[in-house]
């Protein structure tokens, strides 16, 4: 499995405000990304999975909505945000 407990507080720990506040916008945004750069690399390899494809889609979509409301809410930490995780708009 590549996303273990452990990974997921660790990833919650460093975004959100704990590890045990998993509904925080910016926690939410920096697992999605985490997901969607193991997807992408799966789909490298296995190019005709398209169900991997359409889940990533889903994935994507998902985040951008996060992003969004971030930024309508809280622009300093949307732009911190984005400059961390390496994310293009």
């Amino acid at each position: 499995m590549y996303l273990t407990k452990e990974k997921k507080e660790e990833i919650f720990q460093k975004y959100g405000s704990s590890k045990t506040n998993t509904g925080s916008t910016e926690g939410q945004i920096a697992l999605f990304t985490f997901r969607i750069n193991h997807l992408t690399g799966h789909l490298k390899n296995n190019h005709k999975d398209f169900n991997t494809e359409r889940a990533l889609v889903k994935l994507v979509g998902k985040r951008r909505s996060l992003l969004d409301y971030l930024a309508k809410k809280d622009i300093v930490k949307y732009r911190e945000l984005i400059k961390e995780l390496g994310i293009r708009k």
